[in-house]
């Protein structure tokens, strides 16, 4: 089993506690309190510009063969879900540029962006956002919310070009071959703030 493969089954546990949170589980059936997810569209927004940053902070030790992934998915970030993310703004009434970072927050984005300071690490460290959502995409795209708005980021996280990106992680996290206890620790250290992350500050 490769190692992104064998850090994705650790990952399983908690994307089915992912998938029971009320946030989530809101989302799922289209009845997620509005002033909630427009708590958690601050946050997310907020999360992905470091994402951003985590990505090029990756791209200056990357390898030559891995360079142009991170600058794709750094571009991606900026211009795809964050795109997603300004548009349901207005329709949630939104305040992204205001928007401060609650606890859950700061503390993810600040272990992403201190693990990406060395290399393998680091792509452990992100993978759970990518792969999680991945999952959680296409678990929810099975029966996806009949809410028009909440179907729209079912159907982000389901698109098979976000699935693309996260197999390609998972090839750069094999080929990087990072130490396995170091990967695991920081692979399981992102999944518990992937899920800490839908208990958002309202």
């Amino acid at each position: 089993m490769s190692l992104a493969a064998h850090l994705e089954e650790l990952g399983r546990p908690l994307v089915e506690e992912q998938l029971k949170h009320p946030t989530v589980a809101g989302i799922a059936h289209g009845d997620l309190d509005e002033a909630v997810f427009r708590s958690w569209l601050e946050q997310d927004y907020l999360f992905l510009l470091d994402y951003v940053r985590v990505f090029s902070r990756l791209a200056w030790q990357a390898p030559d063969a891995h360079l142009g992934d991170l600058v794709d998915l750094a571009h991606s970030t900026l211009h795809e879900e964050l795109s997603l993310h300004r548009s349901l703004s207005g329709e949630f009434g939104a305040d992204l540029d205001g928007a401060q970072k609650g606890p859950a927050c700061a503390a993810y984005t600040a272990f992403l962006l201190d693990s990406a300071a060395s290399y393998g690490e680091g792509l452990a460290a992100l993978y759970p956002c990518m792969w999680g959502y991945s999952t959680l995409g296409g678990r929810l795209a099975a029966d996806p919310p009949t809410e028009p708005r909440y179907r729209r980021w079912v159907d982000t996280y389901a698109d098979p070009g976000f699935a693309e990106l996260t197999r390609r992680i998972a090839q750069m996290i094999d080929e990087a071959a990072p130490d396995r206890a170091v990967a695991e620790r920081a692979f399981l250290e992102g999944m518990r703030h992937e899920v800490a992350f839908w208990d958002v500050p309202l």
